[in-house]
């Protein structure tokens, strides 16, 4: 059944939210900040003033180390892209306006497969932390 308390809209994730440069995607890596929260480490580069961001732009990754089957790789970045495009109003409503992160890195770095229910819930949990940690500095 179809969740009607949030206009479908919102719920999407649009190519112009993925983060598919390869030059920010460097940045990201060697510029940004990380957290930790098992299963996921996740880098991020806060928005500058100038340009404000209403939705980051996000990358989900898989390491090939892990999972030697792209089947399986393929499976977790479904899991983990259904799980933030799910949550996705409620964890930006989360931020400060003048806070906002304009990239995001979403790395699942767990040997084993998780369920969707367990990483929609440590998504959420690692998205919280990250905030306060924001918050903090």
């Amino acid at each position: 059944m179809e969740d009607l308390t949030k206009p479908a809209s919102s719920q999407k994730l649009p190519k112009h939210e993925r983060l598919n440069s390869k030059k920010i995607i460097e940045e990201l890596f060697q510029k940004g900040s990380s957290a930790f929260l098992y299963p996921f480490r996740i880098h991020y580069l806060p928005a500058s003033q100038t340009e404000p961001v209403s939705y980051p732009q996000v990358l989900f990754s898989v390491s090939k180390r892990n999972f030697k089957r792209a089947v399986d790789r393929n499976l977790l970045k479904r899991r983990m892209k259904e799980a933030y495009r799910k949550n996705k109003s409620t964890l930006m409503t989360a931020q400060p306006e003048g806070q906002r992160l304009a990239y995001i890195a979403i790395v699942y770095i767990a040997k084993e497969k998780i369920s969707f229910e367990i990483i929609e819930k440590k998504l959420i949990v690692a998205w919280r932390r990250l905030v306060n940690n924001q918050n903090s500095v």
